[in-house]
Formats: structure tokens, C-alpha cells, sequence
């Protein structure tokens, strides 16, 4: 795809990004009490999402689902094995608080992302899907210190 695929995958980093720094935006505008606000912050998300989904499409990274599980596990074993680490010792060189809290926590969960693809990929390859399992996300995630 040559130049037009750096542009995809750059645009579709754009368009996630902006899509979770709206979201961000419409919170605080609901603490801060403004509601009309965080509704335009939320829709605007929403259009981002559309345009990352579109980018991602283009790019040809949909694929299977077992591909796509696949894919996901490896990411995920990446950052927990691999990025979080060296950013986690980074931030306490820093001595960046904040940081250190946020990279340790999320590469504890990546790790247990990593585990449930796993498993999807394992019943999946049984031609069986997922038991019947409600997910949570975690309220250490939700709140930040």
C-alpha cells in the first residue's frame, strides 16, 4: 500500500486518540457541570470512532475472528511482557507517581487480557465459542488516584 497505508494507520492513531480524549473532555464536562458540552464532546467521539473503524477497514486489519484474536493476544502479551516494563522503570526513575501507578496497573490487566484472549482462541480452535460470561471492568481502572 506503500505511502497511502503509513497514511491509514497514522490517521486511524489520529482518530482513536481523538476519540478517547473526547471521551475524557465529556467527563470532566459532566463533573464540571455541563452536560449540552459533554453530549458534543461524546458524538464527536462517536464520528471519531466511525473514521478509526473505516481507517482500520482500509487497511485490511479485520480479518478472522481467530486472526483477530490472535493478533489481540500477541498485542497484549507484548505490553505486559514487554512495554509496560520498561515504561514502569522509566516513570520510576522519574519518580513520576502518577505514571508509575497507571503502568502498573494497566500491565497487570493487559496481562489479564492476554489470559481471556487466550482462552476465546483455545474454545474457539474447539469450534465452540465462549461460555456464557459476563465481563467487568475493573473499578481500579474506572478511578484514577
Amino acid at each position: 500500500m506503500g505511502k497511502t497505508g503509513d497514511n491509514l494507520k497514522s490517521a486511524f492513531a489520529g482518530e482513536s486518540q481523538a476519540n478517547r480524549r473526547y471521551t475524557a473532555f465529556a467527563r470532566k464536562a459532566d463533573e464540571e457541570g455541563f452536560p449540552q458540552i459533554a453530549r458534543l464532546f461524546r458524538a464527536a467521539a462517536e464520528a471519531e470512532t466511525i473514521h478509526a473503524l473505516n481507517h482500520l477497514k482500509a487497511m485490511g486489519e479485520i480479518k478472522s475472528t481467530l486472526a483477530n484474536l490472535e493478533t489481540a493476544v500477541s498485542g497484549e502479551t507484548f505490553e505486559f511482557q514487554r512495554m509496560y516494563p520498561e515504561y514502569l522503570n522509566v516513570a520510576k526513575q522519574e519518580d513520576d507517581k502518577q505514571a508509575t501507578w497507571s503502568f502498573d496497573v494497566t500491565s497487570k490487566v493487559e496481562q489479564v487480557h492476554a489470559n481471556l484472549y487466550g482462552k476465546a482462541i483455545k474454545s474457539l480452535k474447539g469450534k465452540n465459542d465462549l461460555a456464557r460470561t459476563d465481563y467487568y471492568v475493573c473499578s481500579v481502572c474506572v478511578e484514577t488516584p
